[in-house]
């Protein structure tokens, strides 16, 4: 074959230098190349929104690199929207609580301070029994305190002024036997061995309908002691410190001994304290009063107890002195 009749090759690409653009072919409906819109040639150009690189004359855009939010190390109170209603919006913020530690000491203390209001109440509430008394019951009450109070005052000094003249007689065992047989007599009295006179009251009970039992009556020996009576008997049954009441067949026994209505005390003590003692509000008069008894006191100046008890010899008991 000779050189004429060797086929035409194609001449090779011819290297562009780096720093001119390829020449784009012509668009084929006109000349030259058409006109790219402005956008596009900015994404081209790669002007600071992003990361391009070029390939082949082409510029490909990267998206552009965003901060990774950190997570919250606090838990945040959820918000609410504009859908929730009212109530919803009050639960959100009211749970979960988030109490502090101040607000944690005043509710403690809030806590005990409502405690011992309510106690108070309470015991007021329970102490006050003669609250809807009337007032002259209770300056009555009150009076009636007084003088048992000034009878133990009496009874200290005239204990201190035998103690002085144990100390100063110059015979001390007279003065000892003297005392003894002083207290001998009052503790007769006290045990029913010895008849007793002095001032007092008598207390009449008419129980026409049988409604008085044994329990009433004895409240009445215990307001009448409690006012300071130092000797009693009913119906001739002389009452000491062991006496006990039963309710029996037709009447109250007392120590074994059937007594009958109408009731009788004969009482020795001062008549200032014992009358008012048994008319306190509440107390024995209005009681039998309730049971439809009739109830009748009166003020001697001087009355005589004389029921006998007969002295029992104690089985283990002996004096230590």
């Amino acid at each position: 074959m000779s050189h004429d009749e060797m086929p035409d090759r194609p001449e090779p690409p011819r290297p562009v230098p780096a720093d001119q653009e390829p020449e784009q072919p012509a668009a084929p409906g006109g000349e030259g190349a058409a006109e790219q819109p402005p956008g596009k040639a900015d994404e081209r150009s790669g002007d600071g929104k992003g990361h391009g690189h070029r390939f082949g004359g082409l510029r490909r855009e990267l998206p552009a690199e965003r901060p990774v939010p950190r997570a919250s190390t606090h838990r945040q109170p959820p918000v609410p929207d504009g859908s929730m209603t009212g109530r919803k919006r009050l639960l959100a913020s009211l749970w979960p609580p988030r109490v502090t530690r101040p607000q944690l000491t005043v509710a403690l203390l809030l806590c005990v301070l409502g405690l011992g209001l309510a106690i108070q109440v309470r015991s007021t509430n329970e102490s006050s029994v003669l609250r809807g008394a009337r007032q002259e019951d209770l300056v009555r009450i009150l009076d009636e305190l007084d003088d048992r109070t000034q009878r133990l005052e009496d009874e200290k000094q005239r204990l201190v002024g035998q103690r002085t003249e144990l100390e100063n007689s110059s015979d001390q065992a007279e003065e000892a036997r003297r005392q003894t047989k002083a207290k001998e007599q009052q503790l007769g009295v006290l045990a029913g061995t010895v008849a007793a006179q002095g001032p007092g009251i008598t207390l009449r009970i008419d129980d026409t309908r049988g409604a008085v039992e044994a329990d009433m009556l004895l409240d009445a020996i215990q307001e009448l002691r409690a006012a300071g009576a130092e000797a009693i008997h009913i119906n001739e049954v002389r009452v000491v410190a062991d006496t006990y009441l039963a309710d029996g067949g037709k009447g109250i026994e007392i120590d074994g001994h059937e007594v009958s209505q109408p009731y009788e005390f004969t009482v020795i003590g001062k008549p200032e304290d014992l009358e008012p003692a048994l008319n306190i509000p509440g107390g024995v008069v209005q009681t039998l009063e309730k049971e439809r008894a009739n109830v009748s006191i009166k003020r001697h100046e001087k009355i005589v107890v004389d029921a006998l008890r007969s002295a029992k010899r104690p089985d283990y008991a002996r004096s230590s002195s």
